[in-house]
C-alpha cells in the first residue's frame, strides 16, 4: 500500500557525515562521546539527584563504556544522537544532551539532557539544548522536538520553558522512576514556530 506523503527525513540525514560537534553560548562544546569519558559519566551517575529522576545506575566503568558504545551505534543506526556537554577550553565534562526515540519518517525525536553536580544552576543545560534544539530543526530538518520530564522537576521544567520549549500538557502516571510512577510534563519545539 502506497504512503500519500514522504517521509520528513530520509534515511542518511544524520549520518551522512560524522556526528558533528556543535558550539554553544557561554563556552561550551557538544561533542561526541569518547571511550575515555566513561569515568567522569560513572561518577555522575553515583550522584542521588540522578537516581531521582533516572530510571539507570552505572555499577561500574566498563558498564559506562558500554553506554557509550552503545550511543555510537544508535547514531550509526540513527536512533539516537548523545553528546557530551563540555567546557570548550578546558574540556571537562559538565552534562550530556540528546536526541532520543528519533522517527525520521516523522521527522521527530526526544530531547533529553542531564548535568554533572558542579555544573547545576549555572545554564549548562539550556544552552546546551538550545545549540541542539537549532542544529536539529534548522541544518538537520527535524519537524518537532518534545521534551518530557517528570512534573515534580522544576529545574528541568525551568530549562523547557527557558529555550522555547511550550507546554502541551500533562501525561498522566507516564514514567515509572524508582519512587513510583511519575505525571510528566510534556512540552515541544516545532520547526517554523
Amino acid at each position: 500500500m502506497p504512503f500519500l506523503i514522504g517521509p520528513v527525513l530520509t534515511a542518511g540525514a544524520l549520518t551522512h557525515r560524522p556526528q558533528p560537534a556543535l558550539p554553544a553560548d557561554g563556552g561550551l562544546l557538544l561533542r561526541p562521546w569518547r571511550a575515555g569519558d566513561a569515568p567522569a559519566v560513572y561518577q555522575v551517575f553515583q550522584d542521588p539527584v540522578m537516581h531521582q529522576w533516572h530510571a539507570r545506575a552505572a555499577d561500574s566503568e566498563e558498564e559506562v563504556a558500554g553506554w557509550i558504545r552503545d550511543w555510537h551505534r544508535a547514531w550509526e543506526e540513527e536512533r539516537e544522537a548523545q553528546w557530551a556537554v563540555v567546557d570548550a577550553g578546558s574540556g571537562a565534562l559538565l552534562g550530556r544532551v540528546a536526541l532520543r526515540e528519533i522517527r525520521l519518517d516523522d521527522g521527530t525525536a526526544e530531547v533529553a539532557y542531564w548535568t554533572v553536580p558542579e555544573a547545576r544552576g549555572r545554564g549548562v543545560a539550556a544552552r546546551a539544548t538550545t545549540a541542539l534544539t537549532r542544529w536539529a530543526l534548522d541544518e538537520v530538518g527535524f519537524h518537532r522536538l518534545e521534551l518530557l520530564h517528570a512534573v515534580r522537576n522544576e529545574a528541568s521544567c525551568r530549562v523547557a520553558t527557558s529555550t522555547g520549549y511550550a507546554l502541551e500538557g500533562t501525561k498522566r502516571s507516564a514514567a515509572l522512576q524508582p519512587d513510583g510512577w511519575h505525571d510528566m510534563h510534556l512540552h515541544a519545539r516545532v520547526r517554523g514556530h
